[in-house]
């Protein structure tokens, strides 16, 4: 975006003032990166109670029409027909060649698909699946909808308050709600490894609704800082950091992300962009040359992105792609990609921080256990 371009402002921009946050630039939009507490009391507020964040920033679109599944795998490695109603899952926009344009939700709401995408990249989002699909199925942007985040242990009895029901979602279902005459729809999950909900709701409604929930005593709002924090912390990518166009999903460890019915020998194996590449990479006929691994240092030294890797040797073997000090383990936590043959846990190897090397060890993930509501 041009340095010329006006910031977008969110419908909770002025309460975001009122509250005294910090904002800056994010996404082509003035977001609150923290507010008077500080990131390090936001975080940790969300792991013990609950944190409220402003998401409007991201993309929220639907698909419309009768083949809208159908169209949407031809874009995703991904199964999309199998999802049932109100259920949600992860899914991955893949380039030709089989990187990754965007990480993204997308929730099956019966009599259309509901998704949301990040908020940088949403207009070339859009853009690519309404040239790619868009003769197979209505492409309808949602630039009306805000999208707010409640999470932390105790986020489902603070909903529970205000939209009584929502308590039965269990992780990765929603369901259509209202508040004051309002629809909401709402997911069960988040990006902070906690019990939590996504809020999708009508702009001029959204900050009547994040009032009354700040107004619960258990209720704080949280920046883009601790966000950042709390995903890194749960082992998550962050688009444009951890996974972009150079990545594939095999090298960023995504498989998970990818249902045996899209794999090779699977129903509806292939038939996405890159497919050659990937199913190649996920059967190991065409090894990666890199892998993503979690890291956690030995020394108190916070090391940060795009701090260089080395083996034992001193040999540059890869680089942080996100990194910072932990603040519920009080150690430097941090992404990265290696060399394969450095990718085991219990690893050793060094990061480059200010000409010097602090010992890092290859670590599993979640750095912090997930406490999602599974049922």
């Amino acid at each position: 975006m041009s340095t010329d371009t006006p910031l977008l402002k969110t419908p909770l921009h002025a309460l975001h003032t009122e509250l005294g946050a910090r904002l800056v630039p994010f996404a082509g939009y003035e977001m609150p990166v923290q507010y008077a507490g500080g990131l390090i009391a936001e975080h940790r507020h969300t792991r013990e109670a609950a944190g409220l964040f402003d998401v409007s920033h991201m993309g929220q679109l639907r698909l419309v029409g009768a083949d809208a599944a159908a169209a949407l795998e031809t874009l995703m490695p991904v199964d999309v027909l199998g999802l049932g109603v109100d259920r949600q899952r992860y899914g991955l926009l893949l380039s030709d060649e089989g990187s990754i344009l965007d990480d993204l939700m997308f929730v099956n709401r019966g009599d259309h698909l509901f998704l949301i995408v990040n908020g940088a990249c949403k207009q070339a989002d859009i853009a690519h699946i309404q040239a790619r699909i868009g003769d197979r199925c209505r492409v309808e942007p949602m630039p009306e909808q805000a999208l707010l985040a409640l999470q932390g242990p105790q986020a489902a009895r603070v909903l529970e308050r205000l939209v009584p029901g929502v308590g039965a979602l269990v992780f990765m279902t929603g369901g259509a709600f209202a508040w004051q005459g309002a629809p909401l729809y709402i997911t069960r999950s988040g990006y902070t490894g906690e019990d939590g909900f996504e809020i999708s709701l009508p702009g001029d409604r959204a900050e009547a609704f994040a009032r009354a929930l700040l107004a619960q005593p258990e209720v704080q709002p949280i920046g883009l800082g601790a966000r950042n924090s709390l995903r890194l912390e749960a082992g998550l990518c962050l688009y444009g950091n951890d996974i972009d166009t150079t990545t594939t999903p095999v090298e960023a460890g995504l498989n998970w992300a990818m249902q045996k019915v899209r794999k090779g020998g699977g129903a509806r194996a292939g038939g996405f962009p890159g497919a050659a590449r990937v199913l190649a990479q996920l059967d190991g006929t065409q090894p990666v040359e890199r892998q993503r691994v979690a890291l956690m240092a030995r020394q108190r030294v916070p090391v940060r992105e795009p701090a260089e890797l080395r083996n034992l040797d001193g040999q540059t073997i890869g680089q942080v792609t996100s990194g910072l000090l932990s603040p519920m383990l009080d150690k430097p936590i941090a992404m990265g990609y290696v060399r394969p043959g450095y990718a085991p846990v219990g690893t050793e190897l060094f990061a480059m921080v200010r000409g010097k090397p602090v010992p890092m060890e290859v670590v599993a993930t979640p750095f912090v256990p997930t406490r999602y509501h599974r049922g």
